[in-house]
């Protein structure tokens, strides 16, 4: 596997010393900083530790978007972390999945704001003035990434713009939504402004372009833009759509990026950093420490691995693909059996199983031996996901016709091989076609907060395909995740838990 960008350890181990919390920003030591933030290399590893933060990304959307949809019915035959997201239970503020989502992503952000300020303090100490404004906007677009992806599962929360004391975050509270809104489009601004189209250098691919910020910027105007709920998750119904549209244009118009024909190609362990991907999550393999990805086999069941002969991975038990989400694909759909194992199987020693189980990301041939070491990139946005935004933004009242949208879809089940054209896409349409399409990528949550539908899409999936009576009935507070517990145990009064649980 090629040399990749992330997880450069030698920074990584220096700037991660003052976060044991998420909002411990303790700067790291005088000593620390004065000799490591000295040449350009120096820096260039800092912001390599910035991405490593996303590694965890991948895991995150199928943990808390995959499964908490209409995709998953993830109802464990064990006790099991995901199984109360699934439920929509109220007590999952101690829930490992919604803590980490919450610490890392500070972590993160506490990794930017350390670059940052180094990037000011110790600016002669880079040469290359370009590299310097580039680095800035790479930290910048990781910021705003992270914040985007805080502000979608848990609403409001503190805007940390600089490395501050453990004192000083204890009497930071949480800000309103619109704020933490403006202080992303505010960074994701920058970056669009500063950062290349493209990279040369073949250890620079997979770092944010200027047209992976303005994807994001796209996708955060139209999730600001989405029903309020009467909650304080991450719709304002602010009505951006046709400013997204104009971003989501430009993508399209910059010729940097293609429609592949194939749907499998976009997914191939030798086709990485294809026509199709806008950004991805960049992984190394064979290094030690281990550094490559965990999402491939995250809903994979151990003994699918074992039946195969291969390495057991996770110690998982199914966590099985909804019966609705399986029917919905029509007869020669070539989507359905690339994303879901439905033919069951045996186990050698004894198990079988015959519920369908997600394997989009999944290599048979390409099985580690290490569990952490999979050699496979994540993509975030790829270029069929700016075509269908942009339909969506079209539907929503932006600028465009009912023959645009229709053509976009089209298009997308052409390569999936259904041959019979569709017109008038509604939004509900729209929505079950982005579902199939991008199924097992973890978009599924935020695609239906995002349009209104999950209102009505949830409850209706709940009453036909929860057989065992597990799932609570849906309700608007559901949208956004708790805060961790042991947030709001750091310091008492500072924030107020969200409401519903």
């Amino acid at each position: 596997m090629k040399n990749k960008i992330l997880y450069i350890a030698a920074f990584t181990c220096a700037i991660t010393a003052g976060c044991k919390k998420q909002l411990d920003q303790t700067p790291i030591s005088t000593s620390t900083t004065a000799t490591f933030f000295a040449s350009n290399s120096d820096f260039i590893q800092a912001t390599n530790a910035v991405y490593a933060d996303l590694r965890t990304y991948p895991d995150r959307m199928l943990n808390l978007s995959e499964t908490r949809s209409d995709n998953s019915y993830a109802v464990a035959d064990g006790p099991r972390d995901w199984e109360p997201i699934n439920n929509f239970a109220r007590s999952i503020s101690a829930n490992a999945y919604v803590i980490e989502a919450w610490n890392t992503n500070f972590n993160g952000i506490y990794r930017a704001n350390t670059l940052l300020d180094k990037l000011v303090t110790n600016a002669s100490a880079i040469t290359d003035p370009t590299l310097k404004t580039r680095l800035t906007a790479e930290a910048r677009f990781l910021r705003a990434f992270m914040y985007f992806d805080l502000v979608r599962w848990f609403g409001k929360v503190p805007i940390i713009n600089k490395v501050v004391s453990v004192n000083e975050s204890l009497t930071i509270p949480r800000s309103p939504v619109s704020d933490v809104y403006n202080f992303i489009i505010d960074d994701l601004k920058f970056a669009a402004d500063n950062l290349p189209d493209v990279y040369s250098a073949a250890a620079d691919k997979g770092r944010a372009t200027k047209f992976a910020a303005k994807g994001i910027l796209a996708l955060v105007y139209m999730t600001r833009s989405g029903p309020t709920y009467n909650i304080e998750g991450p719709g304002l119904g602010t009505n951006d759509w046709q400013t997204a549209l104009g971003l989501l244009n430009e993508i399209i118009a910059s010729g940097k990026y293609s429609f592949l024909s194939s749907f499998a190609n976009i997914f191939s362990y030798t086709n990485e950093g294809n026509a199709e991907v806008v950004f991805d999550i960049n992984y190394s393999t064979g290094s030690n420490p281990v550094v490559g990805g965990t999402f491939p086999w995250l809903l994979v069941p151990d003994l699918y691995f074992t039946s195969i002969g291969k390495p057991v991975q996770g110690g998982l038990l199914i966590r099985p693909v909804s019966n609705n989400l399986v029917s919905s694909y029509a007869a020669g759909d070539v989507r359905k059996d690339f994303t879901i194992f439905t033919q069951g199987f045996t186990a050698t020693g004894g198990g079988s199983e015959v519920r369908p189980f997600f394997k989009k990301y999944l290599d048979i041939t390409k099985v580690p031996t290490n569990r952490l070491d999979w050699p496979i990139n994540y993509i975030v946005m790829r270029y069929t996901d700016v075509l269908m935004l942009k339909a969506e933004c079209i539907l929503k009242g932006a600028s465009g016709t009912q023959a645009e949208v229709d053509a976009i879809v089209n298009q997308v089940r052409t390569r999936a091989g259904l041959t019979t054209p569709v017109s008038g896409t509604t939004l509900p349409q729209l929505m079950e076609e982005r579902r199939r399409e991008f199924a097992a990528e973890g978009l599924r949550w935020h695609d239906l907060v995002r349009s209104g539908l999950v209102t009505t899409v949830m409850p209706a999936w709940i009453a036909v395909d929860d057989i065992q009576k597990s799932i609570q009935p849906f309700q608007n507070n559901y949208v956004i995740y708790p805060i961790p517990q042991s947030e709001l145990n750091a310091a008492p009064g500072l924030y107020t838990q969200n409401a519903g649980y």
